[in-house]
């Protein structure tokens, strides 16, 4: 996440990266070869300077250590792990098994979906940047809660993920060997990204319940949240994509993949959204089909794991804060075939 937020930021024409942390010897392409010759200044934590925004891309903790003294200093922190994501403490420390030291930051964050949360990321000295997973899951369901339309308690979420998501340790999971040619469940049940799904999408008319289960599947950017909802009155698929339409009507990032079904086709591929088409990028794919006869809804929503699940939408954060361009330094389109 760290590398990814870099990269985008060396090619943002309004930011100068003024420092990246190591807690390592090594030169940066040693962890990130595609940073080969870029001119950032390599420094330890202890020799970090005052600027104006601080993107934390570290294990879980570092970020609240860090935050009462950037804060202090007048730095705005884009945190993207986990430390300021949730409203309840009770929950954040039970999951994340660690006690919160500083729970008044945490109050205080902003909860960094620019489609829920403009205004308040505007005024923001701390954003809490989404889970993937949880970002996938907002974009896909929210206009369907928005219009009252669905069974709030019954919202099935089916998430697979590029390992990229398992982070930049070793991991047995992410292991060419184990993961290639293999789908692997894990957390299936009361996975952290769950709490924030139902916190931010408890907003839009009371609260709701995700069942939530992820695994990894063999690409390595990317997440498809697969969720099926189960509609409170018959709908059909174009009154659908008319209301997904007219709700990210100005959202420059998430677009309604709403091409038409082919009526001679045997097997349907063209209406939904595939992953590769957003990989490196700040775009969010939402296609959806609607099974009439045994009342189910399933929406698609296809992102970036580090982009629009990750590092890109913390730029987009940072485009915020300082009153800049949204779209500045995200403008890039997937790549094809990728």
């Amino acid at each position: 996440m760290g590398g990814e937020a870099l990269r985008v930021l060396l090619e943002h024409p309004e930011v100068d990266v003024a420092w990246a942390t190591t807690r390592s010897g090594e030169p940066m392409e040693h962890f990130h070869r595609n940073l080969l010759g870029a001119d950032v200044r390599w420094i330890s934590p202890e020799e970090m300077t005052p600027c104006d925004a601080v993107f934390v891309a570290a294990p879980t903790g570092v970020a609240m250590e860090l935050a009462p003294g950037l804060v202090a200093s007048g730095t705005k922190v884009i945190d993207l792990g986990a430390d300021f994501r949730l409203r309840s403490r009770a929950d954040w420390e039970r999951l994340y098994k660690r006690e919160h030291t500083c729970w008044d930051l945490a109050q205080e964050a902003v909860y960094g979906v620019p489609e829920l949360h403009r205004d308040e990321i505007r005024a923001a000295r701390i954003v809490a940047n989404p889970g993937c997973f949880s970002s996938a899951t907002i974009f896909a369901v929210a206009p369907l809660l928005k219009a009252d339309l669905i069974d709030r308690r019954s919202i099935v979420v089916d998430g697979l993920s590029g390992t990229a998501g398992a982070g930049a340790e070793l991991h047995e999971a992410a292991h060419h060997p184990e993961i290639g040619n293999n789908i692997v469940p894990y957390n299936v049940i009361d996975h952290r990204h769950t709490y924030e799904m139902e916190q931010e999408l408890g907003l839009l008319g009371g609260e709701v319940r995700i069942h939530f289960t992820p695994a990894y599947i063999p690409i390595t950017r990317g997440i498809l949240a697969i969720c099926h909802c189960f509609p409170v009155t018959p709908v059909r698929r174009d009154e659908l994509l008319d209301l997904y339409r007219e709700f990210y009507d100005r959202e420059p990032f998430v677009k309604v993949f709403d091409q038409p079904r082919e009526s001679a086709a045997t097997w349907q591929y063209r209406p939904y959204p595939w992953v590769a088409a957003v990989s490196g990028t700040n775009f969010c794919h939402v296609g959806l089909d609607v099974d009439e006869r045994r009342g189910r809804i399933v929406v698609f929503s296809a992102l970036d794991s580090i982009g629009k699940g990750g590092a890109h939408a913390g730029v987009q954060n940072l485009n915020i804060l300082f009153g800049l361009e949204e779209t500045a330094g995200l403008r890039r389109y997937g790549l094809h075939p990728y």
